[in-house]
């Protein structure tokens, strides 16, 4: 068993090692978050007639009508449009009247980094280095044209107050002239959820049929994408149960749809769903009336480089005299857990899928939650952690017992083993059948230290999803220079590992990974020290590579989150204790210090060689 195990760990440490070295050949680069130009906004560059804004849908979902792109506009006519503000407990910006846009949103709570104050940017006007807005209107169906419905420029005019807050919702009228008054009630709550109540009136003679629609648009691919398989950034999408999540490179790929008239896939939702676009922490989504059918749009308009997505709700028709209208939510802001959560208990369908759980998300999800609720009682992102690893190896406590049991025992049949090979020789078919003699004999299973490694590996990469990806561990510290668990280590040898007062190399460069911080040297040192608990291979190729690997990893360790390396040399302390601890309950005393003299021993004596 002790060279099998040996075999089982190094094939798992070999494993391990190809995926790192793709982490450190492919390193997210550091996330910088949006932040609008307030100087950049102002400027007037004038657009042809047609680019610059969103294109609404460009027909009716039932067929009727079509249209082609609004009119244009130019940014000095955007920056010059009348605004109300937006100011709520959590958020503050602005809505352009037009066009109707919710086009300039920050988050108070938020800040672009912990040495820069501003506010991060969740939605930017036309004219901004990175626009990013969400628009609303109606596509004309029968007997309408593009000028009888509000669009991208209609000019709207308000009712009653000019300050959207979480107590007092906006008005928004267009009067088109030809017998259709339109209005638009915007309210929004204490947290990130916009409700939008679109109504028209028909005052003229006839009848006539239109379909509202939500729009969210992007002008160029995020200046914060981070290209990062670990994390999805791009159109995000629930029609029914379905989750689909699109990258912006695959949007640029996708075939011409002649009904949309771009680069388009439509996708009809019969009964729950939303669409939207999702950055790493926030998330912007068009979410029509919970048991409403819909046609949800994600397209990418190639000549103006407008990522899009557009939720078309079914047409309605007016005779003289009727009034119609339909109810939808935008939600944009940060992917907190509990405020998804509670809009999903409010009936937006499978909400909480939206933050990226991954495909251990059976794993994932659970680790969160019980990280969460410690961090609420401790209050100490980093001691959370590391109760979390604790908590983690006593679930995991009856498979390791077991598992060193086996081990000291396999010990305890070490001298027998010896015998075995002695006996064999080079038939490695007699030495095979000898040892399953023996194991059958002692009534030791010797895959029985193999499954506690193995669901290590799981739990591994679903707590490096949990600190990665979720918005709960940005900007949460530990102690000292360790302000920020989801970056790495910012100690290193060029800054005494945080005792003198300047920063450490640039995460992901060369000197960062060779400069190491203290996280990850004390990660290789509790791998080396674990490793001590049983003696060296006999063969000479493992002992190099048991040798190394401990050094290997803390390089490679390095340039991960640091509440990754914090759970990771936790557990390797509390599986040095456990193991030290059974084996020794067993009859079998580890020789740490003396396998470490061994090792120092051979070493010289490889030298004198």
């Amino acid at each position: 068993m002790d060279d099998q195990n040996k075999n089982l760990l190094l094939a798992t440490g070999l494993s391990f090692l190809v995926i790192l070295v793709w982490f450190l050949l492919f390193p997210p680069p550091p996330p910088e978050e949006q932040v609008a130009d307030s100087a950049q906004i102002s400027e007037t560059q004038p657009l042809t007639a047609g680019d610059g804004v969103a294109t609404a849908p460009s027909q009716a979902p039932d067929g009727s009508g079509s249209a082609a792109a609004p009119a244009g506009t130019t940014v000095a006519s955007a920056a010059d449009a009348p605004r109300l503000v937006i100011d709520t407990p959590r958020m503050e910006g602005s809505i352009s009247l037009l066009g109707g846009r919710i086009d300039t949103l920050r988050l108070k709570d938020y800040q672009v980094s912990l040495d820069d104050p501003e506010k991060v940017t969740v939605l930017s006007p036309v004219g901004s280095p990175a626009p990013y807005y969400a628009l609303y209107g109606w596509a004309p169906g029968q007997g309408l044209s593009l000028d009888d419905v509000p669009g991208a420029n209609t000019e709207w005019q308000l009712e009653g107050g000019d300050r959207l807050t979480a107590d007092t919702p906006v008005t928004m009228v267009w009067d088109n002239g030809n017998g259709l008054v339109f209005r638009r009630i915007v309210s929004v709550d204490e947290n990130f959820m916009f409700t939008i109540a679109q109504q028209v009136e028909n005052t003229g003679a006839g009848t006539v049929s239109l379909a509202p629609y939500g729009v969210l648009a992007r002008h160029g691919e995020p200046t914060t994408l981070e290209n990062f398989w670990v994390v999805h950034e791009g159109v995000i999408s629930m029609a029914d149960g379905e989750l689909t999540e699109i990258d912006y490179s695959s949007m640029v790929d996708f075939e011409i749809n002649p009904a949309e008239g771009a680069q388009a896939e439509v996708s009809q939702v019969t009964e729950n769903g939303w669409v939207g676009f999702t950055d790493h922490y926030w998330m912007s989504t068009l979410i029509p009336e919970p048991g409403s059918a819909f046609k949800s749009v994600a397209k990418y308009d190639a000549r103006r480089d407008i990522y899009q997505t557009e939720a078309v709700m079914p047409t309605q028709t007016l005779s003289e005299g009727q009034t119609a209208g339909v109810t939808t939510q935008l939600f944009s802001g940060a992917k907190e857990w509990e405020t998804i959560r509670d809009y999903q208990a409010q009936g937006i369908d499978r909400f909480i899928d939206s933050i990226d759980w991954g495909w251990f998300f059976f794993l994932t999800k659970p680790i969160f939650w019980i990280l969460h609720h410690v961090h609420q009682l401790i209050g100490n992102m980093g001691w959370s952690i590391i109760a979390l690893t604790l908590l983690l190896k006593a679930i995991l406590f009856p498979l390791a017992y077991k598992s060193y049991v086996s081990m000291a025992k396999m010990k305890e049949l070490q001298p027998e083993m010896e015998k075995l090979k002695e006996a064999a020789g080079d038939d490695r078919q007699k030495l095979q059948q000898g040892m399953m003699e023996l194991y059958k004999k002692e009534k030791v299973n010797p895959a029985a230290g193999c499954l506690p490694i193995l669901l290590q590996i799981p739990i591994f990469f679903s707590l490096y999803k949990v600190i990665f990806v979720t918005i709960e561990l940005r900007q949460q510290g530990w102690f000292g220079p360790f302000r920020d668990l989801s970056t790495p280590d910012p100690t290193s040898i060029m800054n005494f590992f945080g005792l003198l007062p300047w920063a450490g190399p640039e995460p992901g460069t060369l000197v960062a990974t060779i400069a190491i911080g203290i996280l990850p040297l004390c990660l290789g040192v509790s791998m080396w020290l674990q490793q001590k608990l049983n003696p060296a291979p006999a063969d000479p190729t493992q002992q190099m590579i048991f040798a190394w690997m401990p050094w290997v990893f803390m390089f490679m360790l390095g340039s991960f989150a640091s509440g990754l390396v914090i759970y990771w040399i936790s557990n390797n302390v509390i599986t040095f204790t456990q193991q030290y601890i059974i084996m020794r309950s067993q009859g079998y005393t580890p020789d740490v210090f003396g396998n470490i003299k061994s090792g120092f021993k051979r070493k010289s004596k490889a030298e004198e060689k």
